[in-house]
C-alpha cells in the first residue's frame, strides 16, 4: 500500500507559498516565509504522535496530563535548502535532536550524490521527518529516506514545499511507505529538472546565489 501525499490548504500556508513564488520576492523575505511555513508544516506533520498519559502536578492540584509518547522527534533537513524549515520546526519541538544530509544535484544526470551524511544513532526509536523544499525528480529525498533507513529510521515523514508528479511518482515507488506533506503540487518538470510553475531554485533564493 503506497503512503498518502499530504496537501496542507491551510489559508497561511497557501498565502505564504504565493508570496514566495513572486519572483521580485527579496532573499530576506523568502528565507523569512520559508521559516515561517516550516513552522506550519511541523504542525501538520506532527498531527498524529501518540500521546500517553502521565502524572503532573498543576498550582491547584495533581492531574494525569498528555504528553507526547516515547522518544521524540529527529529532524533531518537535506542540504543546503533543507534548512530553510529548521528553524521553524525546532521552535515548536525544541528537544528534537537535527540529523543532517548532504546532497547535490548531479548537473548533467540529475542523479544525487552523497556529500554528507551526521545522525543520531537511535533513529529506530524516533520519528524521522525528512524535510526539503522542492520534490522535483525525487532523486534527493528518496537518497535521504534510503540514508535514514540505513540508520535504522522506521517512521519517517517527508516534507516540502513544492512537489511535482514525477518526484512524487519515484518517490512513492522507492520508498511507498513514507508519507508526504506538501504545500502544492505543481504540473510538471521542464527539461532540467526544475518545477513549472515552481519557485525557481529555493537553495539559490534563500542563499542569494547562482
Amino acid at each position: 500500500m503506497t503512503a498518502s501525499v499530504n496537501v496542507v490548504s491551510h489559508p497561511l500556508v497557501q498565502h505564504k507559498l504565493s508570496l514566495m513564488r513572486e519572483r521580485d520576492r527579496s532573499i530576506k523575505g523568502f528565507r523569512e516565509l520559508l521559516n515561517e511555513i516550516g513552522t506550519l508544516l511541523c504542525y501538520e506533520v506532527t498531527r498524529d504522535l501518540p500521546l500517553e498519559m502521565v502524572e503532573i502536578e498543576t498550582p491547584m492540584s495533581p492531574m494525569k496530563a498528555p504528553k507526547i509518547a516515547g522518544k521524540k522527534i529527529t529532524f533531518a533537513p537535506i542540504l543546503r535548502a533543507g534548512v530553510g524549515f529548521l528553524d521553524g520546526m525546532l521552535a515548536l519541538v525544541p528537544s528534537a535532536r537535527v540529523a543532517h544530509i548532504g546532497l547535490y544535484r548531479d548537473p548533467n544526470t540529475l542523479a544525487a550524490v552523497e556529500y554528507y551524511f551526521k545522525a543520531p544513532t537511535d533513529l529506530s526509536d524516533r520519528t524521522a521527518v525528512l524535510m526539503d523544499p522542492m520534490l522535483a525528480t525525487g532523486n534527493s529525498a528518496c537518497a535521504g529516506a534510503s540514508l535514514l533507513k540505513a540508520r535504522g529510521a522506521r517512521d519517517i515523514r517527508f516534507v516540502c514545499l513544492l512537489a511535482a508528479p514525477e518526484g512524487i511518482a519515484q518517490f512513492q515507488k522507492r520508498h511507498p511507505d513514507v508519507p508526504i506533506w506538501t504545500a502544492a503540487v505543481d504540473e510538471r518538470l521542464d527539461d532540467h529538472g526544475y518545477i513549472l510553475p515552481g519557485l525557481g531554485d529555493a537553495g539559490d533564493r534563500m542563499f542569494g546565489t547562482k
